[in-house]
């Protein structure tokens, strides 16, 4: 984020101004793969809101507005309630925050699975809706033809195998994938059906260890981990976990600050300050002009 801000008149807030820059692009992150080796790794977060894109992007390559939005904005117990609408409001919210990462947005449940036609439609519009560079879509091979027919139609799709929150319910629950021979079988062919049917990268999420860094090695497109290896492509958390705002995480969170922590503080202390009536003191008061 630049350090110049512009002043919104009808809000009196101050709002950052983008530093001149040109937005990364799907092939410029496709291109940081080359010859099966990443130099640089990619470093993706999600985000949800105009602000927190704002503060996200300088740092990162990609934004992602994932269907994570259900349980983070919304309290829902799982991705499988949130709708198109969220995802396209929230998407729009992300593209006017930033101006230098590539923005995905998550296609949710339902949006996407019952034909290549369906996927099209929904994936056009959020495109359109938001301004976003690309969408994302959970399923390995079963997905294949549908990412194939996006890509072909000039759809940029992020891929997501593994450990997919959006099939939770047939899965079983959120333990680590590719325990099994069979498991690992499907993992590894789910990620070649991905980077054959056109997507320009993929999320591994929830896999050993091993196999991570196998379908690393192995697979033409950048491999973006999430609980899976640190020899990835690149890696994804949810912002709001690697920030420390809940207190319970899964076990492949990093807590790399305790903004629960400061906020309870923080509020603590106003708290305290309205019921003193030692705020608002002067330099927050309006005073008569003399």
């Amino acid at each position: 984020m630049s350090t110049t801000f512009t002043i919104d008149t009808s809000t009196s807030r101050a709002n950052p101004t983008p530093a001149p820059m040109k937005r990364l692009t799907v092939p410029a992150i496709q291109r940081r793969k080359f010859e099966g080796k990443t130099q640089e790794p990619l470093v993706m977060l999600t985000a949800y809101t105009v602000r927190m894109a704002q503060l996200l992007d300088p740092h990162c390559d990609i934004l992602l507005v994932g269907d994570s939005l259900g349980q983070v904005v919304y309290g829902l117990p799982s991705t499988l309630p949130v709708t198109l609408d969220m995802m396209c409001a929230h998407g729009a919210a992300v593209v006017r925050g930033s101006y230098h990462a590539v923005v995905v947005v998550d296609m949710p449940f339902g949006s996407y699975e019952a034909s290549p036609e369906q996927a099209f439609m929904n994936a056009s519009r959020v495109l359109a809706e938001t301004g976003c560079a690309a969408i994302k879509m959970e399923g390995g091979a079963a997905m294949a033809p549908t990412i194939r027919f996006l890509t072909e139609r000039g759809i940029p799709v992020m891929a997501h195998i593994g450990l997919t929150p959006q099939a939770i319910n047939a899965l079983g629950g959120y333990g680590a994938r590719g325990r099994s021979q069979e498991e690992e079988a499907k993992i590894k062919g789910d990620a070649q059906a991905v980077a054959q049917a056109g997507a320009f990268s993929v999320v591994v999420e929830g896999v050993v260890e091993p196999i991570a860094r196998s379908l690393t090695e192995t697979t033409d497109i950048p491999v973006i981990g999430i609980g899976a290896s640190a020899a990835c492509d690149g890696q994804v958390l949810v912002a709001e976990d690697m920030l420390g705002l809940f207190e319970r995480t899964p076990r492949f969170v990093k807590k790399f600050d305790d903004m629960a922590g400061r906020i309870t503080d923080a509020v603590t202390r106003y708290a305290e300050e309205v019921r003193n009536r030692t705020f608002p003191g002067v330099e927050q008061t309006y005073l008569p002009k003399t």
